[in-house]
């Protein structure tokens, strides 16, 4: 136990046969419980496990018989802690780039009941840059900035950290087979959360590569399914938060916005058609090109403001 709370440690893994053991092998002494979950691994990961389950009673093997996605193998451990009564779980991922030295930061927040949820923040931390490659780096930046945009939680970046912590409370509000399944799972599982106005805290950790991990992650094909995650998402916070559960007229804002920047879209086109092919500017089509991109974005600025202001007690 770690003061008198009960952890609980969510380890999602597939192909982790060479990085499990170390893993596991590293956990804190007041670790209560930890979660395996073998996401049909093609490898000997699940016997490798096993393995480790003869030296203590802690380790709890879960299979998966088909591959559900990173985000699955998470909502089957989430379902494990909550119907356990877990009172806070933690995720780290079976590769070993989770540093078990920043466990007690993770879990400080929950377990005093100042947080409902925190998650490692590893784009802040000193020479990061330099640590992590750039690639991910720049598509993590960009991901998070319009998670901020999707989730309510202005204050929150690395979105796409698994490194988490998250109350009893909160998992027994939020259905973990509801949640997206795959690498936009952290993204949906903050606008979820937001909608039930649980509180958020980012943690600055020291991000690990290159410590034999093998990355499954091709950001070309992810980010577009992250972004229509996030795009749904975003509109489904704001009708049960301010629609259904509470109004707010910063809904009228946002769709304002989106009518007059979808607007916008056909009339460049076509100013641009006119352009080429004749040689010359429509002049009342520039005028409402202007008007709606003008106007579209103050209205969506006016929207983030007051969505800004609403959500300012989350964190």
């Amino acid at each position: 136990m770690y003061q008198d709370k009960v952890i609980c440690v969510v380890v999602p893994a597939h192909n982790e046969e060479t990085q499990i053991s170390k893993v596991l092998r590293t956990m804190p002494d007041y670790i209560d419980a930890i979660v395996v979950i073998d996401d049909a691994s093609e490898d000997k990961t699940a016997e490798v496990v096993r393995d480790d389950m003869k030296n203590t009673k802690k380790i709890h093997l879960i299979k998966h018989p088909t591959n559900q996605g990173v985000g699955g193998a998470i909502a089957s451990g989430y379902k494990w802690a909550r119907d356990n009564d877990q009172h806070v779980t933690v995720v780290m991922a079976g590769d070993g780039q989770m540093d078990p030295e920043d466990l007690p930061q993770i879990i400080d927040p929950v377990v005093n009941g100042s947080a409902d949820y925190t998650k490692g923040n590893r784009l802040f931390y000193g020479d990061a840059w330099d640590m992590i490659p750039h690639y991910r780096y720049l598509g993590n930046s960009m991901l998070s900035l319009m998670t901020k945009v999707a989730s309510g939680y202005w204050h929150v970046a690395d979105s796409q950290s698994g490194y988490t912590a998250i109350s009893l409370t909160a998992l027994k509000r939020i259905d973990p087979d509801l949640i997206y399944k795959y690498y936009g799972m952290p993204n949906d599982l903050l606008i979820r959360l937001n909608q039930f106005d649980f509180i958020v805290k980012d943690v600055h950790i020291k991000p690990v590569y290159d410590v034999g991990e093998k990355s499954g992650i091709k950001l070309r094909k992810v980010i577009p399914k992250i972004s229509w995650v996030l795009f749904k998402g975003f509109w489904r916070r704001l009708l049960f938060k301010y629609v259904i559960k509470d109004f707010h007229p910063l809904i009228f804002f946002y769709l304002l916005s989106f009518i007059l920047l979808c607007s916008s879209v056909p009339l460049l086109i076509r100013l641009i058609y006119i352009w080429i092919t004749l040689g010359n500017i429509p002049d009342i089509n520039a005028m409402a090109l202007i008007f709606t991109l003008i106007s579209g974005l103050q209205t969506l600025f006016f929207g983030m403001w007051f969505d800004m202001e609403y959500n300012k007690g989350l964190k």
